[in-house]
């Protein structure tokens, strides 16, 4: 562990210490601003200024989630920080009402994401980067953490009642491929892409949205060169979003997920993976079909499937990179040279396990090793622990596929503020169930007359 000082204000315990801050603790961060009583907390991100899946913001890429699904809207309709107020705030509000479109352009919500930030900046430290969080005992119990993040210069100790882990994803690349400037993941793509005008062939794994994605992109950007798309399925798969499907991202059905049994729990997972994982937008799958119908009818092929195939392998030649690939059919093995591969393979949930340190003994796991969680997104301790761990993503296992996701940011943040706030010794002050009436949303009658 390095040497650190104490943050500004050494004296002060938080009542959140945040680590990461993506659009789930930039809604927590939001909530504690909003809170009816006084919330101290402070945020630390590894990045130097706000950032979310930069490299994947295409000029035409849409949201696959309503804006109404933004960081405020879902737990206080009446928010300042809600998409429609950025809307007003860019002089656009009455032209994306024209526009008859819940969906708004990736770029677009990403300036939204960034403006919001800009408004809680005084709580966030960019810059720094979480490298361990240990307790602090007084007579045999953990009265605080202490999180320690590395910054620029030093690194910093801030004492914390409570920590909130918003890690967010790391980016996962085929079984046995390594990265190399020639074989990157697709969330790289925007940040890579311009030095390779003169590529020729380029490889793009996976079945879901970014992969799809990636290829239109591609195939668009470089009018010369060979897009060969390689994906285990036999075809693009459309995602479901009809309303019913879309019931799974309610907040209520983090409630029946999370009281129901381990069984039901699974099927839930499976029945619903098309909602989200490994599948495309139709209308995308349409455009990519158009294209290379076009393409045999004018006689010159430049869009490829290889369709029920996986990549065995990729070597990075230097002038080139090798990829393996076999058919799933037929077995058959192949090789295909390539000036770039990008790996739109997906992510993992970031285990912030590695952080926890001397707390690990404390926290209890599942039967399966997870990590165990509460209904407030509380990790379950031991008694002799008496501060909070809180986990934003990495508990599907436990509350569903909402998770990490977009679609219930906005309550989960309220539910991790509710619980810190019921959790600390407050002598005073409203009631739980006052502060949950006052934190979760603003009360209807209220609301009409805003």
């Amino acid at each position: 562990m390095p040497d650190f000082t104490l943050g500004s204000g050494a004296d002060v315990i938080h009542d959140i210490v945040g680590v990461g801050f993506g659009p789930s603790n930039l809604a927590l961060a939001i909530a504690a601003d909003e809170s009816p009583v006084p919330v101290s907390a402070v945020f630390l991100e590894r990045q130097a200024e706000f950032g979310w899946h930069r490299g994947m913001l295409l000029d035409d890429a849409t949201m696959q989630v309503s804006f109404m699904k933004d960081l405020v809207t879902l737990r206080n309709p009446a928010s300042r920080y809600s998409f429609l107020c950025y809307l007003h705030s860019r002089g656009r509000l009455i032209d994306f009402i024209n526009h008859k479109n819940l969906f708004p352009l990736r770029v677009e919500f990403h300036d939204y994401l960034e403006w919001a930030a800009r408004q809680v900046g005084d709580v966030v430290r960019y810059g720094h980067e979480v490298v361990d969080v240990h307790p602090v005992y007084e007579n045999g119990r953990a009265a605080y953490l202490n999180v320690i993040a590395q910054g620029p210069r030093t690194a910093i100790a801030l004492r914390a009642r409570n920590v909130v882990f918003a890690t967010g994803l790391r980016p996962e690349l085929p079984a046995g491929v390594q990265p190399s400037p020639r074989v990157w993941h697709s969330h790289d793509l925007l940040r890579q892409v311009d030095q390779w005008t003169g590529a020729r062939r380029f490889v793009v794994v996976g079945a879901g949205q970014s992969a799809a994605e990636a290829t239109a992109f591609l195939h668009e950007r470089f009018p010369q060169a060979e897009v060969c798309s390689v994906f285990s399925r036999y075809g693009y798969s459309p995602a479901d979003d009809s309303p019913f499907a879309n019931r799974i991202f309610d907040p209520g059905a983090v409630d029946d997920f999370y009281t129901a049994p381990a069984q039901t729990k699974q099927l839930l997972l499976d029945y619903h993976r098309g909602t989200n994982y490994s599948v495309v937008d139709l209308d995308l799958i349409n455009d990519l079909y158009r294209r290379m119908y076009q393409e045999k009818v004018l006689g010159r092929e430049r869009l490829r499937m290889f369709n029920a195939s996986r990549v065995t392998g990729a070597e990075d030649l230097g002038d080139r990179v090798r990829v393996g690939i076999s058919s799933l059919i037929t077995g058959e093995q192949g090789e295909l040279d390539a000036d770039i591969m990008v790996c739109a393979t997906g992510y993992r949930q970031a285990d912030p396990s590695a952080l926890l340190g001397e707390l690990a003994a404390h926290v209890r796991r599942d039967e399966h090793g997870r990590l165990a969680a509460g209904r407030d997104y509380r990790l379950s301790t031991g008694a002799e622990l008496g501060c909070g761990i809180y986990l934003q993503g990495g508990t599907e296992h436990t509350h569903g596929i909402t998770s990490s996701l977009l679609s219930a940011t906005a309550v989960r943040a309220g539910e991790i503020l509710q619980s810190v706030l019921e959790h600390r010794d407050a002598p005073s002050g409203p009631s739980p169930a006052e502060l949950s009436a006052l934190i979760r949303s603003v009360p209807a009658e209220e609301f009409a007359t805003a």
